[in-house]
């Protein structure tokens, strides 16, 4: 029988393999999103969705060049849930990946992961931070190309395009979802 973690226990297996408070902090960030955006389209699993969130990057730190590949070994060894483990990996789908999103919770994990480093980026500009930033606000950081260089835009859309969602409902909802 294999295991699922929940959030707390997901959070105590990030900590395990990451230090750096950054990726951390950016593993809370997308649990967050997964949380709330569960909360609309699946809301019996909140809770499964965020964990899913917390582990996405759980092999970033010490394989950032195996990313998703390493992902995929370590959560078999821990004997994890295999949704969960596909999950994790296809939210590296077509960079590091080649395990397809193909459920709708993969596809939000896949579309909002780079998409909360951008508007983090932004809300570090904001003397208000993220809590009035708008839609506009992201459009006009997602046009830059040099603002946050390192989240790509091509992903995100890839995302948005996924889901079926107009580039402002995922900016909306990403948003929306951060701030709560």
């Amino acid at each position: 029988m294999s295991y699922i973690p929940g959030v707390e226990q997901a959070k105590e297996l990030v900590m395990r393999y990451n230090k750096d408070p950054f990726h951390i902090q950016h593993a809370e960030t997308v649990s967050k999103v997964m949380g709330e955006l569960a909360k609309e389209f699946d809301p019996d699993r909140v809770d499964f969705w965020a964990a899913v969130g917390m582990l996405h990057d759980i092999d970033f730190e010490l394989y950032p060049e195996q990313h998703c590949v390493k992902a995929n070994e370590m959560l078999h060894e821990l004997d994890i849930d295999e949704e969960m483990i596909h999950a994790v990996v296809s939210h590296g789908y077509g960079i590091c990946a080649d395990v397809e999103p193909t459920e709708f919770m993969e596809k939000v994990l896949f579309a909002t992961d780079e998409l909360t480093g951008l508007i983090g980026a932004a809300a570090l500009m904001r003397p208000t931070g993220i809590s009035d930033m708008e839609v506009k606000s992201i459009k006009k950081k997602f046009k830059d190309k040099k603002f946050a260089a390192g989240c790509s835009r091509d992903v995100i859309t890839t995302g948005a395009q996924m889901l079926g969602w107009e580039l402002d409902t995922l900016f909306q909802k990403t948003l929306d979802a951060m701030r709560a």
